[in-house]
């Protein structure tokens, strides 16, 4: 379905990144990977699957490397057909005892990444009247959360972003939609869980139900294969005319 397109997916060395990286791969695609931490892997994982692969190496809150990354995404391919900006950090405090300089991280790599993105990739995409961005929103832009503003506050912004996205190329072949899922069990949310047996006294299992009743009716992980496969339906000619949408994968989260 995609062979000849390329996705640059931010944030895609692990977790939910990695799975649509390689959903997308496997419907042909070829992939520009992004982020930290081991690189190898996830590289030969997606190569397995029988496309080209680059990786750039950019700090998403830092304009002039995304900037840098865009091109060179297109010196390699041509042009990004499909971004997903996935890129994204965490930090937990209340507000008044928030750090304004994780403040300021959060929002430069939750929010202001996907703006410079979207900027660079856009005119290509509507000179080929063909492209799809898509938004790893959070069910946190859709709901909030305590201790957790600036992230409710960067996704909510995401959001917004991606409907004046689809707004402002509603009559190209270009769409930008967003995906929110509730929890993923991706390294960083087992770590949570770890933490939270750690400290209660728990099992592991106990501890993963815990976490799940808190907010997730369906008591069940998404999982970054099924992120993928959302994914994938958003590129597909049968999301043409999907514009604008921030579409929960939250076992029931936002339905409360």
């Amino acid at each position: 379905m995609l062979k000849g397109k390329t996705a640059l997916v931010t944030g895609s060395t692990s977790g939910i990144g990695l799975g649509i990286a390689k959903a997308l791969a496997r419907q042909g695609a070829n992939i520009v990977l992004n982020g930290f931490g081991d690189i190898e892997g996830p590289k030969a994982e997606v190569q397995a699957l029988g496309v080209k692969v680059a990786y750039h190496g950019a700090d998403m809150s830092k304009p002039a490397e995304i900037e840098d990354m865009m091109k060179f995404a297109a010196a390699q391919f041509g042009r990004v057909d499909i971004l997903v900006n996935n890129a994204g950090i965490q930090h937990v405090a209340r507000i008044e005892d928030f750090p304004p300089e994780k403040w300021d991280a959060v929002i430069a790599i939750n929010l202001s990444s996907a703006f410079h993105a979207s900027r660079l990739a856009l005119p290509a995409m509507k000179a080929a009247n063909w492209g799809r961005i898509i938004n790893l929103a959070s069910v946190h832009g859709l709901v909030g959360s305590p201790e957790k503003s600036a992230y409710v506050a960067a996704k909510h912004g995401l959001v917004g972003l991606t409907k004046v996205t689809a707004l402002e190329s509603a009559t190209t072949g270009v769409t930008c939609n967003a995906i929110c899922p509730g929890w993923v069990l991706t390294p960083l949310v087992q770590k949570q869980v770890d933490a939270k047996a750690a400290a209660q006294g728990w099992s592991n299992e106990e501890a993963t139900k815990q976490l799940l009743s808190e907010k997730e009716p369906s008591m069940q992980f998404t999982t970054p294969e099924e992120l993928g496969e959302l994914a994938l339906f958003l590129c597909s000619p049968a999301a043409n005319n999907v514009r604008g949408v921030a579409w929960n994968m939250d076992g029931g989260w936002a339905a409360q």
